[in-house]
C-alpha cells in the first residue's frame, strides 16, 4: 500500500471555457503538451453515507496512472491523504488493509456502491526552467450518477494539484484562473453526485444557547475519525491530534455534562478515558525519545560518555512499536467503534435540557475557577520536593487548565476576542505546567535509563548530567508560574466570564 499527500485545488469550468496561459505563475515557464485520458471509478460508502459525511472518499478505479483501491482522507480543496492499493479485475471488495483505515469512519458497518463517476481528462504539466514538474492542470468532464437514486449530474472543473511545487504556485495559478472566470469548487466529484442524499442526512437545529457546545464536540468527535488511518500507521502528529481530541472530548462531556444524560456521558467519559490511555503511551513514547535524542545531541560531545544515544534509540523503539500493536488492538476492536456510535447518539440527537447561554457561561467560569484553586493549592503547599506531592499537585493543575481552556474554546465564537485572550493565558500556564510534568517524568526515565546502564557495566555520567539539567528547567518553570497565573487572573481578562 502507497500513502501520499495531495494537496490540490478545484475550480468550475464552464461549457467552452478555455484554460488561461500560465506560464509566468509562481516560476512556471512551460507548459507541457495535452495528454487525454478516460478515468471510471466507482465510490463505496455506507447505507447512511458515513465516509462521505466523516471527509472520507473510498473508490475503485479504472484508468489512468494510478488505476486501483483509493482511499482519500480529508476535506477538498485541502492536503489530503491518499492511500493507494492495486486492484485485480476480479477485486470488487476493498482489501482488509484498507477496510482497517476506514472502519471507524464507517462505524463497521458494510460498504457498497453509492456513486460512480466517469470522466474524459485532459492534463498538462507546469515546468519550470529546469523541466522540474511543480504541478499538474487538468480539465475534467464529468458524469457523476448516484448508484442508489439513479440521479446524473454532469458539469466540467480543473484541478491544480502539486508536485514539486509550493503554496504560492497554487495562489498564483488560482488568480490566474479567477481572471478568466473560473471560481472555487468546494467539494469533491463523489460528493457533488452525492449532494442531495448527504443534504438529507443533516442533524436537525440545535438549540443557539448549546449549539457552540454540541458543534465543539462533533468537532473533536470528527476529529477522532479523520486521524484514525494515520494514528493506526504510527503517524505521530495524528496519533497526538487523535489524543487531544479524545481529551478534548472528555473534558466537555464533564464541564458541560448536565445538557446530556448523565449515565450515558458518564459511560462515554470512562471510554474516551480508555481510548486516551492506548493513545498516551505511543505519544509519550514518541515524544520522550526526541526529547532525550536532542538532550543528547545537545551536550558537548566529550560530556556523553558510554553508548547513550543507542541506548536510548533501542529503548523506545522497543516502546513505540509495542504501544503501537496495542493502539491498533484498540482501533481495531468493537469497543471502539462502540464508543462512537455512542458519541454520535448522544452528540447528534437532541440534549437532554434546555438551558441558555447564561447557564453555559456559568459553567466556562466554573471549570476556570475549579483550576485556579487547584493550582493555588499546589502553589501554597510547597511540601519537599523530594515527596512528590507537588508534583502530583501541579500536574492535577496542569489538568484543570487544560479542561478550562476548553470550556473557554467553547465560547470563543460567541465572545470573539475576550476568550482568545484568556484562551490563550490559559494555554501559557498550561504549558509551562506540562514542561514541568515533562520534566518529572524525564528523570524518572533517566534514573531508571541509569540503573539499567549501570547493571551492564556502563557509564552512568550523562544520565546524571541530564537529570541535573532536568531538575534546574523544572525549578525555573515552577517559578514562571506564579507570573504566567498573575496574567490570566487579570480583571480585563476574566471580565467577560461574569455575563
Amino acid at each position: 500500500m502507497a500513502t501520499v499527500v495531495e494537496r490540490e485545488r478545484k475550480y468550475s469550468g464552464g461549457e467552452g471555457s478555455v484554460l488561461p496561459d500560465l506560464t509566468g505563475c509562481g516560476g512556471v515557464t512551460t507548459v507541457s503538451d495535452a495528454t487525454a485520458l478516460d478515468l471510471d471509478a466507482v465510490y463505496l460508502d455506507t447505507a447512511d453515507l458515513r465516509l462521505a459525511r466523516s471527509g472520507y472518499a473510498l473508490r475503485r478505479r479504472t484508468g489512468g496512472h494510478d488505476a486501483g483501491w483509493h482511499l482519500k482522507v480529508g476535506a477538498a480543496g485541502g492536503a489530503r491523504t491518499e492511500h493507494q492499493f492495486p486492484a485485480g479485475p476480479d477485486d470488487l471488495d476493498p482489501p482488509a488493509e484498507l477496510v482497517a483505515l476506514f472502519r471507524a469512519a464507517a462505524r463497521g458497518a458494510p460498504v457498497g456502491p453509492a456513486a460512480r463517476i466517469t470522466n474524459h481528462r485532459v492534463e498538462r504539466r507546469l515546468l519550470d526552467a529546469r523541466d522540474r514538474v511543480l504541478a499538474e492542470v487538468v480539465e475534467d468532464t464529468v458524469e457523476g450518477r448516484d448508484l442508489v437514486t439513479g440521479e446524473v449530474q454532469q458539469w466540467r472543473e480543473i484541478e491544480v494539484e502539486l508536485v514539486d511545487g509550493d503554496d504560492g504556485l497554487l495562489d498564483a495559478v488560482e488568480s490566474r484562473l479567477r481572471e478568466a472566470g473560473a471560481r472555487p469548487v468546494p467539494v469533491s466529484k463523489s460528493h457533488r453526485a452525492l449532494a442531495a442524499r448527504l443534504a438529507a442526512t443533516g442533524a436537525g437545529p440545535t438549540a443557539p444557547a448549546v449549539a457552540p457546545v454540541v458543534d465543539y464536540a462533533l468537532a473533536q468527535r470528527d476529529t477522532l475519525i479523520a486521524n484514525h488511518p494515520g494514528a493506526r500507521l504510527g503517524d505521530e502528529d495524528a496519533v497526538h491530534d487523535m489524543r487531544v481530541a479524545a481529551r478534548r472530548l472528555r473534558a466537555t462531556l464533564r464541564t458541560f455534562r448536565g445538557l446530556w444524560d448523565r449515565r450515558a456521558s458518564r459511560a462515554l467519559r470512562a471510554e474516551l478515558r480508555w481510548l486516551g490511555r492506548r493513545l498516551g503511551p505511543v505519544r509519550d513514547a514518541q515524544v520522550m525519545a526526541a526529547r532525550l535524542t536532542d538532550a543528547v545531541h545537545a551536550e558537548p560531545a566529550e560530556l556523553v560518555l558510554g553508548p547513550v544515544p543507542a541506548r536510548i534509540t533501542e529503548r523506545f523503539a522497543g516502546d513505540v512499536a509495542a504501544a503501537l500493536d496495542g493502539l491498533r488492538e484498540a482501533l481495531d476492536s468493537d469497543r471502539y467503534i462502540d464508543l462512537l456510535t455512542g458519541l454520535d447518539r448522544l452528540l447528534e440527537g437532541p440534549p437532554a435540557r434546555t438551558v441558555g447561554p447564561r447557564w453555559v457561561t456559568r459553567r466556562v467560569r466554573r471549570a476556570v475557577s475549579r483550576a485556579d484553586e487547584r493550582l493555588d493549592r499546589a502553589l501554597a503547599g510547597r511540601p519537599p520536593a523530594d515527596s512528590g506531592a507537588e508534583d502530583v499537585a501541579l500536574h492535577e493543575a496542569r489538568k484543570a487548565y487544560k479542561a478550562a481552556r476548553y470550556a473557554v474554546e467553547v465560547r470563543r465564537p460567541a465572545a470573539g476576542k475576550p476568550a482568545v485572550r484568556l484562551a490563550r493565558r490559559l494555554k501559557e500556564l498550561q504549558r509551562l505546567l506540562g514542561a514541568h510534568q515533562d520534566s518529572v517524568i524525564t528523570r524518572e526515565v533517566l534514573r531508571r535509563q541509569a540503573l539499567r546502564a549501570y547493571a551492564d557495566g556502563e557509564n552512568t555520567f550523562t544520565y546524571g548530567l541530564l537529570h541535573a539539567r532536568q531538575a534546574a528547567a523544572a525549578d525555573r518553570d515552577v517559578r514562571a508560574v506564579a507570573a504566567a497565573r498573575d496574567r490570566a487572573r487579570r480583571p480585563k481578562v476574566r471580565r467577560w466570564l461574569k455575563g
